[in-house]
């Protein structure tokens, strides 16, 4: 089986890849030839995922899934949440993210979290969202070279390194990506 993942983000095709049964052969964005950006404009993590998927089915014509992730801070209100890519501004950089997010917590002693990802599947004319979360904190400092985004700020409960400390299947077993994706390869071995 062929499915498009809609996304550009090397470090989460990776990530994904490392999730899929080999029975299930990815596609790019950039193997269809769509190379611009799709748009993300709704005000849900999982409104984005659905609006991704369905510009993919639309406008190209393949089946396909993509995601949305969101850090959502308890105290800050669940900021950055859906904002959490440009949450520093258009630029998209992780660093300046992460230390806005620092700042914003400094002096604050809840630093209580979760990374939260819904997955969008156009698959034969339906449309199924699966939704995966992974609880946490936010640490004091910036600690691992691992991972992409918030990894190296978000200690996930019950550990005692960030996301960008341990190996990829760790990550990948506990996470919240990791969670949703094994749900959408259950519809998927269901249904193929």
């Amino acid at each position: 089986m062929h499915l498009v993942f809609a996304t550009n983000n090397l470090n989460k095709l990776k990530e994904v890849q490392s999730l899929i049964p080999s029975s299930i052969q990815l596609i790019s964005l950039k193997d269809i030839g769509c190379i611009e950006d799709v748009p993300e404009t709704q005000n849900t993590i999982k409104g984005n995922a659905i609006q991704k998927a369905e510009y993919i089915k639309n406008h190209y014509g393949y089946d396909c899934f993509a995601d949305d992730t969101g850090l959502e801070v308890e105290t800050l209100n669940n900021e950055p949440g859906v904002f959490s890519a440009r949450y520093a501004g258009p630029q998209r950089d992780a660093n300046d993210n992460m230390n806005l997010l620092l700042n914003n917590l400094k002096d604050k002693p809840n630093r209580n979290a979760q990374f939260k990802t819904v997955v969008a599947l156009h698959l034969n004319g339906k449309l199924e969202t699966f939704t995966g979360i992974c609880k946490g904190e936010i640490t004091q400092d910036k600690k691992g070279e691992k991972g992409f985004g918030y990894d190296p700020i978000f200690m996930p409960n019950g550990y005692s390194q960030t996301f960008a400390e341990i190996e990829l299947k760790l990550k990948n077993d506990i996470g919240h990506r990791g969670k949703a994706i094994s749900l959408l390869v259950d519809l998927l071995n269901i249904t193929t």
